[in-house]
């Protein structure tokens, strides 16, 4: 298949150089790149697994790369005894797999860094033949190669996966340095970037994890009525006191006139599912506006402290507190799909609630009550009706300063893991020369 046409083909005179736009200091007289086909540069990988003896199933993700499938997808999706015709993939090969998504808007290829198993016959597998190929596993990680492999696939590609032939997959330009030197230490750097990445997301992870173990201390276990862990300053305060949440608080719906609410420029604000997530606040600056009445909006106004529950699907859906503060924005409501629940400030501070309500021994009491109630939603009155624990407001506030300071701590760790790749990101810009500025396809 030719791509090339007389108006879009430019002669060597003319065609602009190809090199990065940053170049170490010992490159910067090396001259230019080449672009050289990939069949050029690697083999397909071909071999089946015809006496299914390798029974490994590897999955090629968007975002984790090459990794088992049983551990992507919680269960085997390719069963034993139909593995024969899938491809054996080796440590070090690399697998183009041609579904589309979000962040592969042409399917991604990635380097199998775990180990030998089998792919499915749908992914592509190829091998460089020179051994020093990790250039190639962070240039794959461009968006140098895309303009190719939308010109060479098929108009015919079902909307989620690319349509493109064996060999014109393979006639891929990609570059090549002058000197293997050069890409080895391009490589070098990504890879070094790579590794503070992972270290500091070790850090978030272990800071989560630390979080964890704290909530199961700091709270009182299921059959319990005091927590394990206390500060010394409360630890002879006793028993936590036995309540049921709608004793502390009240719990309503909204009156369901904002399922479907009609987007306008200026209006009131809505809080909807979308907008909850796990372990967060609710911001005002993602919630969208709609057109309601006065009274409609005063009976469902929502104030800073306001916790909300989703009514289904809870075992993967949030707990979020409001972060609204009236002065600023006393103009946002809530939709029908959410439950609402506002302490009384004389017994229970919001954000001590918001913890609590994230431990087990509450979770798994409005898990039960949604698979019990039906299309898996909680009600008002499942809400209403959870049993919890709770101490003065002295130790309430001692507990939620002391989370509030880990969860201030992991968002300052999250952003540096952000800001390292938002770094790699514009190193791969300046580091690796784009086939797709020369026009040569």
């Amino acid at each position: 298949m030719n791509l090339k046409t007389p108006s879009t083909v430019l002669t060597e005179a003319a065609r602009p150089a190809l090199v990065p736009k940053l170049r170490f200091p010992e490159f910067r007289e090396a001259g230019d790149w080449k672009l050289i086909p990939l069949k050029d540069l690697a083999d397909r990988g071909r071999k089946k697994n015809r006496d299914e003896k390798i029974e490994r199933v590897l999955t090629n993700s968007a975002e984790f790369g090459v990794v088992d499938q049983r551990d992507f997808f919680d269960k085997d999706i390719a069963t034993q005894g139909k593995l024969e015709s899938y491809l054996v993939v080796e440590l070090g090969d690399y697998v183009y797999n041609p579904r589309i998504s979000a962040t592969a808007p042409v399917g991604p290829i990635s380097k199998n860094n775990i180990g030998t198993g089998v792919m499915s016959p749908l992914y592509t597998v190829f091998r460089f033949k020179n051994p020093e190929n990790g250039f190639y596993q962070h240039y794959f990680k461009t968006t140098g190669w895309h303009t190719y492999m939308r010109q060479a696939s098929s108009t015919g590609a079902r909307h989620d996966r690319m349509a493109i032939g064996s060999d014109d997959f393979m006639a891929m330009p990609l570059p090549v340095a002058p000197s293997p030197a050069e890409q080895q230490k391009i490589a070098e750097c990504l890879s070094s970037v790579d590794e503070l990445m992972a270290a500091q997301a070790r850090k978030v992870d272990a800071l989560k994890t630390h979080k964890k173990g704290l909530m199961q201390q700091l709270f009182p276990r299921e059959g319990e009525t005091q927590p394990r862990l206390r500060f010394p300053e409360f630890q002879a305060a006793g028993e936590w006191e036995p309540s049921q949440l709608i004793a502390l608080s009240s719990v309503g719906l909204s009156n369901g006139v904002f399922n479907d609410p009609k987007k306008v420029g200026t209006g009131y604000k809505l809080i909807n599912v979308s907008d909850m997530y796990i372990d967060t606040t609710i911001d005002e600056g993602r919630l969208s506006f709609l057109e309601l009445s006065l009274s409609d909006f005063k009976a469902n106004q929502v104030i800073h402290g306001d916790i909300f529950f989703t009514r289904s699907s809870l075992v993967k859906s949030g707990i979020a507190v409001s972060n609204i503060y009236l002065g600023n924005s006393g103009d946002v409501t809530f939709d029908g799909h959410l439950i609402r629940f506002r302490a009384n400030t004389s017994k229970v501070i919001p954000l001590f609630a918001h913890y609590l309500f994230k431990t087990a021994p509450i979770r798994e009491q409005l898990i039960a009550r949604g698979k019990s109630a039906t299309m898996t939603t909680i009600g008002q009155s499942d809400v209403a009706s959870v049993m919890l624990f709770y101490p003065d407001k002295d130790e309430q506030q001692r507990i939620a300063d002391c989370l509030t300071s880990l969860d201030d701590l992991i968002a300052a760790q999250t952003q540096k893991v952000a800001a390292l790749k938002t770094h790699k990101q514009a190193l791969m810009q300046q580091l690796f020369p784009l086939p797709e500025d020369q026009n040569t396809i």
